[in-house]
């Protein structure tokens, strides 16, 4: 460590920085997905202050070149911090705290740049002149360090101060970071992600901080404000890159999901052509069976095989039967699912007012998915169950009030258990949810384009899902 710094500002207090870095993680834990209860969060976050506090002294009480054990130190406790407050895994837990010690890098050196400057305007920081020597890292290597004379009393404008800028810094950071999280579903962090966080992270810290281990190099300054204006630029840049890096993530993964969707619905739209030119034909095959059964019954002895053609006629009766909603769309989906329910043992009824889709301005892509994937899902759940008597699904499709109701009720096997989210939805039952679940995501997005809601609960073995469409 080499160089001088003219006119060198005290460095930051370490109760200062304590206390930054714990609300830089207590702000993340407010915007990610938590796995636990909140009141182990709090517990989590009223230890975490104690103890980056005792981390911070612990630093500060060694010599100076444990500093850098001292800010490894005060990462891990960010990480412990983050990962039990929030019961995220390992992975998510450092992409996370990696955010939250850049955060608090800007906000503590912001703050103590503001701090120092209205001190000085007001005669209360006498200049430490120069120095050859090492005076540590500030932030989170920082010692408690003061003016030349020993002492640091903050006064009630500077308390003030340390609170407005706390609270400003950190507010604009939720409102700006809850976009970039979902408090419903975890953060799907890649190796990929993780690594290059901690590279940007440490590329952030090393080069905020470049002046205060030497001012011999083409970007460290020699002036004390100068130095803390250049680290409160590099790390407002490493935050605003982070930022970056996690809305480009984010809007690939939605965009994969969207994708997703937009198979399924194609896969759904065909499976409903297909099934509509099946039906098509079985009802031609049907037609001429009946004349062809006619003409038999005039040429073989009536009494021989009478009992024989009426079974026949039966069977011809049954896959001639389709259902007759009011909506062509509709009537193929329902005919088609309703065999798949006999294959299966399902007793399934329908009673539907298929014209309300038509009134709705439903397009047929919408109406194949919607209670394609209802229906699919319904008849997934209900064929685990062991008892044939057990089998059965309801559909309705009404109108109630403003509303076209649409409501797919299924039993299904209660000791299968239910997962939800941190909102209370329910979600995929398969271990896999990368590549589950995209049928609610997929009728949620239907019923979203038309202005509708969909709710989804389960009592006393019954599976509920409502759809609300505005009439």
């Amino acid at each position: 460590m080499n160089g001088t710094i003219t006119n060198a500002l005290p460095d930051i207090p370490r109760l200062y920085t304590a206390v930054c870095e714990w609300a830089a993680c207590v702000m993340y834990l407010t915007v990610v997905f938590r796995r636990v209860p909140l009141r182990r969060t709090v517990a989590v976050c009223a230890a975490g202050l104690a103890a980056m506090v005792a981390i911070q002294y612990l630093a500060g009480a060694m010599p100076l070149w444990f500093w850098l054990i001292g800010m490894l130190l005060a990462f891990g406790g960010m990480w412990l911090i983050v990962w039990l407050g929030s019961g995220s895994g390992r992975r998510e837990g450092l992409y996370v705290t990696a955010r939250a010690f850049v955060l608090a890098e800007l906000v503590a050196s912001l703050h103590w740049q503001l701090a120092t400057f209205v001190r000085s305007a007001t005669g209360g920081i006498p200049p430490r002149g120069s120095t050859d020597d090492a005076i540590g890292v500030s932030g989170l290597a920082g010692t408690l360090s003061t003016s030349d004379d020993g002492s640091w009393w903050p006064t009630l404008v500077e308390i003030t101060l340390l609170i407005v800028t706390y609270v400003v810094c950190f507010g604009a950071a939720w409102l700006v970071e809850r976009g970039n999280f979902s408090s419903d579903e975890p953060t799907d962090v890649t190796a990929r992600l993780a690594a290059g966080t901690v590279l940007i992270t440490l590329m952030t810290f090393a080069m905020s901080n470049l002046s205060f281990v030497s001012t011999n190099t083409p970007f460290s300054g020699r002036i004390g404000q100068e130095v803390f204006y250049i680290r409160t630029l590099v790390d407002f840049c490493g935050f605003a890159i982070l930022y970056a890096q996690q809305e480009q993530a984010r809007r690939t993964a939605a965009s994969m999901e969207l994708a997703s969707i937009n198979a399924q619905l194609e896969s759904q739209h065909q499976e409903y052509l297909a099934s509509k030119e099946n039906l098509e034909s079985i009802g031609r095959l049907a037609h001429d069976l009946k004349h062809q059964i006619a003409a038999l019954r005039a040429e073989v002895d009536p009494g021989h095989a009478a009992a024989g053609f009426e079974q026949l006629e039966r069977s011809v009766a049954e896959y001639s039967a389709q259902q007759h909603s009011g909506n062509p769309v509709l009537d193929v989906i329902l005919t088609t699912k309703t065999r798949a329910c006999d294959e299966r043992g399902i007793t399934f009824t329908a009673v539907a007012d298929g014209a309300l889709l038509g009134a709705a301005g439903m397009s047929s892509m919408d109406i194949a998915t919607l209670f394609g994937n209802a229906l699919d899902n319904a008849i997934e759940a209900t064929s685990r169950l062991d008892d044939p008597e057990r089998r059965l699904i309801r559909l309705a499709l009404y109108a109630q009030g403003g509303f076209t109701v649409i409501r797919v009720e299924n039993t299904f096997d209660e000791a299968t258990p239910l997962r939800r989210d941190a909102a209370g939805n329910l979600r995929t039952t398969k271990h896999d949810e990368s590549r589950h679940g995209f049928g609610v995501k997929s009728i949620r997005h239907i019923a979203a384009q038309y202005g509708g809601e969909v709710s989804i609960k389960a009592e006393d073995g019954w599976f509920m899902l409502t759809v609300l469409l505005p009439r």
